[in-house]
This record gives C-alpha cells, sequence and structure tokens, in this order.
C-alpha cells in the first residue's frame, strides 16, 4: 500500500516505524506499557506514564470520539486543496489516547465535538500516509 502521489510523508525511524507498518496495511498500531498497562500514542522508547522502557505493540480498535475540531479552508500543503474544507481533530481513541487526524468523507463537515468516528478502512485507508478516520 502507499499514500496518494503528493501527500506530505511521515518521517520514518526505530519509534514509529511498527506503527507507520501498521497503517500501510490499514491497521491502528499502539503501544501498551507493560508496567502500568496504559496504551501510549504517540511512538516513543519509554511510558511517559512510569518511565518504563517495557513497551509492546498492539492493534487497537480503531474507535473514538472526537474532543475537538478545527476546519482548514486554505491549507499550506497544495496535496490538501482539492479536499478542501479539511477537518482536523482531536480524537479519544477507545483505548485511552489522544490522537491528532483528519476526519474524511462527504459527511466531515458535520463533525462536532462529542461524535463517535472509526478508522478509515481498506481499500480506502491506502491513500492516506496516517491514520485517518470517518464519523461513525
Amino acid at each position: 500500500m502507499s499514500a496518494q502521489p503528493g501527500y506530505p510523508q511521515p518521517y520514518e525511524d526505530a519509534d514509529n516505524a511498527p506503527f507507520l507498518a501498521a497503517w500501510r496495511k490499514g491497521v491502528l498500531a499502539l503501544q501498551r506499557c507493560k508496567g502500568c498497562s496504559k496504551a501510549i500514542y504517540y511512538p516513543r522508547p519509554m511510558c511517559p506514564h512510569c518511565w518504563s522502557a517495557d513497551l509492546e505493540w498492539f492493534e487497537a480498535s480503531g474507535k473514538g470520539t472526537v474532543v475537538g475540531y478545527g476546519v482548514v479552508w486554505r491549507p499550506n500543503h497544495e496535496s490538501f486543496q482539492p479536499e478542501v474544507p479539511v477537518v482536523l481533530v482531536e480524537v479519544q481513541l477507545a483505548e485511552g489516547p489522544l490522537m491528532l487526524s483528519r476526519v474524511v468523507g462527504d459527511d466531515r463537515e458535520k463533525t462536532r465535538s462529542g461524535a463517535a468516528v472509526g478508522l478509515v478502512a481498506m481499500p480506502d485507508a491506502a491513500r492516506y500516509p496516517l491514520p485517518t478516520f470517518r464519523l461513525a
């Protein structure tokens, strides 16, 4: 799978490589701390809650709730121009962490705080370089 040509691509390193590899398969992978059992996002080498380096990857549900959102009419990268308005969201994932992402789809302008969202599924997920959501 490869993202839409022209989209800015995420920088891949040792910390986020499993996260990006999972997304290329349409899966949202998160880390979980074996020390305190908390789910973690964004990928990192140690738990931000208890500082343990004993982390594991797991497949998240891909479900969440919009905490806040913004509508962008003048994106700062030309690849997003055909998709205006771009709806940026802060999502509280069902597993606990907060994630910044986008809501896509014809009904994206109906996005509100408290709205349920679900991960874009394959094959549509292949066009986005990072996890992306639709209204549930």
